[in-house]
């Protein structure tokens, strides 16, 4: 067979100027209020003007590609180049398998769902499909962040992306996903302290998986707490959830409360994570998926 990878992300504006028909994508066509759109292009104006995203998912890609030394092809969920734009290059090139990979490591049929949606669209049956639903307990992934948070003195406070909260009853399996991330990765560690928390929750209206980072800071605080790592697990490089909510947001509460707030290095295009992805990628290659 001929294989080759669609490495997928969720996507980020390249200009403030896209921000409306972005913040539209992701609302799949329902209303974009003026305040949502002033409100998105604050934070990108006060992170530098833009995301890095997708000069570091091209950069992963990149360094996925020679490390497997098979085609990889970049899409994003809701922006460009599309998931559909990277099957047809896929396509193009005559491969006839495709391992679907998506740079979040734990799954949810709010988030991870949509991608293999479009994968499979795409596609229609033009190519095999293997599909890598969730690799929150890869051992590569957990080494490279316990190598990031083992010897710290400070508290550490795992965080990820809140979802709704009525994912819960659905049975998902996302926070518990989570949780044992943060539990392999402080064990891996030899953490003495760590909690967890959530960030980036949407003003929807309805209640979102919590504490959010904020309350736990808080929290923390309240209980004497004075140093705090933030190790953001569920997100594998730099963009606007870690630069505004954790390096902006959380820092000048961390301020407020005489908390000092660090934050680990994003895995971006680490040699050791982008061993772990292509450890994914080959475990795929050899044993079919039965998504």
């Amino acid at each position: 067979m001929k294989p080759a990878v669609v490495l997928m992300a969720y996507g980020s504006p390249a200009r403030v100027e896209d921000i409306p028909a972005y913040l539209a994508d992701i609302r799949e066509g329902r209303p974009v209020s003026p305040e949502a759109i002033e409100e998105l292009t604050e934070r990108y104006r006060r992170i530098g003007g833009r995301s890095p995203l997708d000069e570091l998912t091209e950069r992963q890609r990149a360094a996925l590609e020679r490390e497997l030394g098979l085609p990889v092809f970049a899409g994003m969920k809701h922006w460009r180049p599309r998931i559909a734009e990277a099957v047809e290059q896929a396509l193009a090139g005559r491969c006839d398998l495709v391992i679907g990979l998506v740079l979040a490591p734990h799954y949810s049929r709010l988030s991870v769902e949509g991608y293999l949606q479009r994968l499979e669209e795409a596609l229609a049956d033009r190519a095999e499909l293997r599909f890598v639903a969730s690799w929150h307990d890869h051992p590569p992934y957990l080494d490279v962040l316990a190598d990031r948070v083992r010897g710290t003195d400070a508290h550490v406070v795992f965080t990820a992306h809140s979802l709704p909260s009525r994912i819960l009853a659905d049975g998902d399996p996302y926070r518990d996903q989570l949780l044992e991330t943060a539990r392999l990765v402080a064990e891996r560690a030899g953490l003495a302290e760590w909690s967890f928390a959530f960030q980036s929750a949407s003003a929807t209206g309805e209640p979102w998986l919590g504490p959010d980072l904020l309350e736990e800071l808080d929290a923390l605080a309240a209980r004497g707490v004075r140093k705090v790592l933030v190790a953001p697990i569920g997100f594998v490089s730099d963009h606007l959830e870690i630069l505004w909510d954790i390096d902006v947001e959380g820092r000048e509460r961390a301020g407020e409360l005489g908390l000092e707030l660090e934050r680990i290095e994003s895995l971006n295009d680490d040699p050791a994570f982008i061993g772990g992805l292509a450890a994914l990628v080959r475990e795929a290659l050899s044993v079919p998926s039965t998504t």
